[in-house]
């Protein structure tokens, strides 16, 4: 059992509601950076990034856990203009974390049912939860998860152990996993979720090609754990200059029908494709 796994119990029932819009303000980018490496950490809040995640789980070697946990109170003691969240090691860190001015998110490693965030959100009242899938059974239990209290705002995969614990030997034998788990979001009200890492810093290609494959299976940006990845990245995510045009021409098109309508290159368009071409020119928003 994990440090974060918890006994059986019955999710909370799945929310009817909408997926929050998508925004210029809409993370692409989630830097990793070790938390007994401060110097790290503040190279990583100038990055560019979206969001800076401070790693307290498999960056950080055992016999540094305790000043990793210092050295990342410290830091979130005053508020960051970039949103920091914390992947903890276990749930003892979190008192520790969850008062903190300065905490915008904690990242659960190897959740594997509902009752685990349960039991996180109690110790944790009012702190966004971003729950990782890191085995078959935490992906059987996506939606589960997802839904299993308000405070999750997100779910992802943690490809690494997954493929471990699969024994998949080609990428693309995550893909079903992959596709559960942008299922299980949409499902739940949730953003899309972002992509897992990709652990070869030097390989840019690969990088662009990956990110490629995740944007056409329904994901949203992806987490980094290099700062020269994060261009790459967030190149892949937004949309390009053919796709703003085409959504520009959806949405104003639609500004005068609220029903399905035909565009004039005999393109039928319903509401739920203007949802996907106002996303489309939020998403161009960022890049101006």
């Amino acid at each position: 059992m994990s440090p974060l796994s918890g006994p059986a119990g019955t999710e909370r029932p799945a929310a009817v509601a909408t997926t929050r819009p998508f925004t210029a303000r809409t993370p692409l980018t989630w830097l990793y950076a070790p938390g007994d490496r401060p110097e790290v950490v503040r190279k990583a809040l100038v990055s560019g990034a979206d969001v800076v995640i401070v790693d307290l789980e498999d960056a950080v070697a055992p016999h540094r856990k305790a000043y990793a946990l210092d050295a990342t109170a410290d830091l979130l003691a005053d508020p960051h203009p970039v949103p920091v969240h914390v992947r903890v090691h276990t749930p003892h860190d979190i008192p520790t974390l969850a008062p903190l001015p300065g905490l915008r998110g904690l990242r659960l490693p190897k959740v594997t049912h509902p009752t685990d965030i349960a039991r996180i959100a109690a110790l944790a009242p009012g702190v966004p939860l971003y729950p990782l899938l890191e085995n078959a059974l935490a992906v059987e239990h996506a939606h589960a998860i997802a839904t299993a209290h308000p405070a999750v705002r997100g779910i992802a995969l943690g490809e690494a152990d997954l493929r471990a614990d699969l024994g998949v030997r080609e990428d693309s034998g995550l893909d079903w996993s992959r596709g559960r788990v942008v299922v299980a979001a949409r499902a739940a009200a949730l953003p899309p979720p972002a992509q897992s890492v990709h652990p070869d810093v030097a390989d840019l290609e690969a990088l662009a090609a990956g990110c490629a494959r995740g944007r056409a299976m329904g994901f949203l940006g992806r987490a980094a754990i290099h700062p020269r990845q994060l261009p790459v990245i967030e190149r892949a995510y937004l949309p390009t200059p053919q796709e703003v045009d085409a959504a520009r021409e959806v949405v104003e098109a639609a500004a005068a029908d609220r029903g399905a309508l035909a565009l004039p290159d005999g393109r039928f368009v319903d509401a739920a494709v203007v949802e996907g071409a106002r996303r489309v020119l939020a998403l161009a928003a960022r890049a101006g």
